[in-house]
């Protein structure tokens, strides 16, 4: 199935094309019942490639275009429209495409929720989108491989790719400032971590310094210490890395092992940080390591969850009440990756699975729950579940007061 991906991404590659890539939440599914049903895209980015939309003194500016849908073998007409009243008395100021006909679309389809999805857009002579085609990753396989090629793709979070460097200042001109607190100057940086790009730890301790958010409850905290750390990450590529690019490369071998080194150090990032966050806010929160939990602990032979709770040595003590055991498993996203945990820390029954992702279809939760998987999730993230799967979501601070209760 990889290769399909592989023959598509070549089909749909040039410099008369850019790709929006995105996961697919429950507000862009019909996963939570929201009727907004329609795949969310930046309006600075869609007001680019559809010009006609970009006239604010128009209620609601529309265009019709066609999509295909080729991972799932669809085509439609559909619509992209500007909901605008904000300039005509109204709130709302944000772009969709809609007109997918329901959940028979794979970008509609509860199932879909959390899925990588690539939108390639055609432009024309003149720069504008003369049609769309998407891919809607069908597997973790599939996800691995497009995000080998583009980086990591956090939930919340996406990305435009061309080959055309122009696409970029365009969408870019047009571009809403935005305030980046956590942005670092070069000034900002450290001299070691240019000469050398800082570790996971290193970047972690940097967000705690401008983001300490103490007075915040651990899921407010996790939520604004992530977005940080990721604009700080973007930061540091930017300073550390962009020189290196405009500088050229001698080969094209050259050039093929800085962006390997830049892609893999974003797909490693993406998990990892979000564990070291969890850690650190573990730590303040008064849970001493080796004794309240464990960090990348060994389970059995081969096997290391993220958190064993108390610790790795009570869990290993086979005198230790199984009842008093917890695990704790890190996936920025859960779709088809939550079964990846269930061999993990054979003595524990139910295990815990903390996520970043924007929604789940109830069906896969039900599967969850039938595997004894119990999901916890930040609280502002919890909207986004159906309504029906909301009441049995897990808040990162509950998950802790659950652990403190085991002394």
């Amino acid at each position: 199935m990889k290769n399909d991906l592989t023959e598509w991404i070549t089909r749909v590659t040039g410099s008369d094309f850019v790709y929006y890539i995105k996961r697919l939440s429950g507000n862009d599914t019909l996963a939570n019942g929201t009727h907004q049903a329609g795949p969310y895209i930046p309006k600075d980015f869609l007001l680019t490639v559809f010009p006609a939309l970009n006239n604010n003194a128009l209620l609601n500016p529309d265009i019709r275009f066609n999509l295909n849908i080729d991972s799932h073998d669809d085509m439609r007409s559909i619509r992209a429209i500007w909901y605008n009243n904000k300039f005509h008395g109204g709130t709302r100021n944000e772009t969709r495409l809609t007109n997918f006909g329901g959940q028979e679309s794979a970008l509609l389809n509860p199932e879909n929720t959390g899925a990588l999805t690539i939108f390639a857009f055609l432009l024309d002579n003149n720069g504008e989108a003369a049609e769309c085609h998407v891919w809607v990753c069908k597997n973790v396989q599939e996800e691995d491989y497009a995000e080998e090629l583009f980086g990591a793709v956090e939930p919340g979070k996406w990305k435009i790719w061309s080959l055309d460097e122009s696409i970029y200042a365009r969408i870019s001109a047009g571009k809403e400032k935005e305030k980046v607190d956590c942005w670092l100057k070069l000034s900002d940086i450290p001299p070691s971590w240019i000469a050398k790009f800082p570790t996971g730890a290193d970047i972690i301790r940097k967000t705690v310094e401008l983001r300490p958010a103490r007075n915040l409850d651990p899921d407010a905290r996790l939520i604004i210490r992530r977005n940080c750390e990721y604009e700080m990450f973007r930061s540091l590529e930017d300073a550390i890395e962009l020189p290196w690019i405009k500088q050229g490369f001698g080969s094209i071998d050259e050039f093929i092992a800085k962006a390997q080194t830049v892609l893999q150090r974003r797909k490693s990032r993406s998990g990892r940080s979000l564990e070291l966050h969890i850690r650190e806010i573990f730590l303040e929160e008064k849970l001493r390591e080796g004794m309240d939990f464990s960090h990348q602990p060994e389970s059995e032979p081969g096997k290391k969850p993220d958190f064993l709770f108390p610790s790795e040595q009570n869990y290993k003590s086979a005198g230790f009440d199984t009842e008093k055991l917890r695990m704790l498993a890190i996936k920025t996203t859960c779709k088809d990756r939550w079964r990846q945990i269930l061999s993990e820390a054979d003595r524990i029954r139910t295990k815990h699975l903390l996520t970043l992702q924007e929604g789940i279809s109830e069906n896969q939760f039900r599967e969850m729950i039938t595997q004894n998987v119990q999901l916890v999730v930040p609280e502002k993230l919890i909207g986004k579940y159906p309504h029906a799967v909301q009441p049995h979501l897990m808040t990162l601070k509950k998950f802790i007061s659950e652990i403190r209760r085991l002394k």
